[in-house]
């Protein structure tokens, strides 16, 4: 796989990551507690964020990821 098809796949999750929580922010904000939208959107970010991980994990267990140390 192309390493900057990696970094485009890590930033893409990043993304929806980020989008998650602004989007639970925003059903806190307008809800007011009438709806479970904001249940749903920090939910998503959960299972995404734990996606991520789990890739990572197996990306470098499978050898697609090779972990370097800082400024290496």
């Amino acid at each position: 796989m192309n390493d900057s098809l990696k970094t485009l796949l890590v930033i893409a999750f990043l993304i929806v990551i980020v989008w998650n929580l602004g989007a639970g922010l925003y059903y806190l904000l307008v809800d007011r507690g009438q709806t479970k939208r904001t249940v749903n959107a920090l939910t998503r970010r959960i299972v995404v964020s734990v996606a991520l991980i789990a890739l990572v994990a197996l990306g470098i267990y499978s050898g697609w990821i090779k972990p370097h140390g800082i400024g290496g």
